[in-house]
């Protein structure tokens, strides 16, 4: 059951431009940034940490992209009163659009394998931070598109869900770094470097991976979906 609404969604995302539109922004954007204003070619140093090193700011607006339209759009097209009242349980409706949104980020991520084999000529890679590197983005990818669709299932069209999932990814990406530029309280510190996306993305980026990392991003997958379901089932409620 699940996997039909799987293959409805990553349908739809084919079936129109966003798709294509958001792998060729991703894919160039993040080319252009590490090859050019990184200066790849002149560090002498055969390491990709820069190139996934900048996917967490790519994603605060890549990731809304994709995941605004899952309930939203829903509701614009007049879908969402038809598409609840489905014989499926809302779990299984809020779980497909999950995977169906992470598959189409997937498929992308795929892509940059490219990037890798092609400049492997400059040196030879380790592969345990190599597979590292691709498992700390899907897990930051993850959490992003989790939080993404849960605001899509509270904003009333695309346009607000991608400025709100927007500022909240940019809170989750950027909290940890207050403390460079304002004096805070040790506690409070630590508390806003925990909370941050980039804390466990960066320890996972050098290979290390440790299960606190993986359990924080799991606690924000799931709840995100948690979040979800309630929202669906209220709405359901008040119809």
């Amino acid at each position: 059951m699940i996997r039909s609404l799987i293959q409805k969604e990553v349908k739809q995302y084919f079936s129109s431009p966003i798709a294509y539109i958001t792998m060729t922004f991703f894919l160039v954007i993040q080319s252009v940034l590490f090859f050019i204003f990184q200066n790849f070619f002149v560090s002498n140093i055969a390491s990709l940490r820069g190139y996934f090193g900048l996917m967490p700011i790519i994603f605060v607006f890549l990731l809304p992209s994709i995941t605004m339209r899952t309930w939203a759009e829903e509701r614009k097209q007049g879908s969402y009163e038809l598409l609840i009242t489905l014989p499926y349980r809302t779990v299984d409706l809020v779980i497909g659009k999950f995977l169906g949104a992470f598959i189409l980020f997937c498929i992308m991520l795929a892509l940059t394998i490219s990037i890798p084999i092609s400049v492997s000529v400059f040196g030879v890679f380790e592969i345990g931070e190599l597979i590292g590197e691709y498992l700390a983005v899907l897990f930051v990818a993850a959490a992003g598109i989790g939080i993404g669709t849960c605001i899509s299932s509270l904003a009333t069209n695309q346009i607000s869900a991608f400025i709100i999932s927007v500022l909240w990814l940019c809170f989750f990406t950027l909290i940890g770094n207050v403390s460079q530029f304002v004096a805070l309280p040790e506690l409070l510190s630590r508390f806003f470097s925990y909370i941050s996306f980039n804390s466990h993305y960066s320890s996972m980026l050098k290979g290390l991976i440790d299960t606190r990392d993986i359990i924080y991003f799991l606690v924000i997958i799931v709840g995100s979906l948690i979040l979800t379901v309630y929202t669906i089932e209220k709405r359901k409620e008040s119809q």
